[in-house]
């Protein structure tokens, strides 16, 4: 996922996370409209507002939780990615699926995503939870990667960032 998203080319970190959010916006755009039309999430944009009135928290602690949200699903995505591969494994070798830990994940990532009014988020990580094809849970786990991005791109750049160089070690 980060070589999709161009963070490796010689670019100023203001123009990578412009190239980073494209790309996002592109990948979510491609996935959301096709494989995953049917979740109804084309097109959303999320605000605070709504979390905002109905938790009472001031503007500041908002964003503040947004992007906690966001370093969140970027390294839960990590797990994601490694269970699904055990899950391609089994698949393959014709053993039973455990799809529990998988599903826990994501049961821990849509308690935030509700909590936070993240609509499209909470669609995706609902389906990760109940879905047992992994084509479509992949389809899904990418589009909750590009929608995480896309809600505080500069944030998603700076852990992606601090991944990759902890990854060089």
């Amino acid at each position: 996922m980060l070589r999709k998203l161009g963070l490796f080319k010689k670019l100023s970190k203001k123009q990578t996370i412009e190239e980073t959010l494209k790309q996002a916006d592109k990948l979510c755009f491609e996935i959301i409209s096709t494989e995953l039309s049917h979740l109804d999430i084309l097109g959303y944009t999320y605000t605070t507002a709504e979390a905002i009135d109905e938790l009472g928290l001031d503007d500041d602690l908002m964003h503040q939780l947004v992007e906690d949200y966001v370093i969140q699903i970027i390294k839960a995505s990590i797990q994601f990615d490694e269970y699904l591969e055990l899950l391609e494994l089994s698949q393959k070798n014709k053993n039973r699926l455990d799809y529990t830990p998988f599903r826990e994940l994501a049961h821990k990532n849509l308690g935030v995503a509700r909590n936070l009014r993240i609509k499209d988020a909470e669609k995706l990580l609902y389906e990760l939870m109940k879905k047992d094809e992994l084509t479509y849970l992949k389809s899904c786990l990418e589009a909750l990667k590009a929608c995480s991005i896309k809600l505080k791109p500069e944030c998603a750049y700076n852990t992606l960032n601090l991944i990759a160089v902890k990854n060089s070690f």
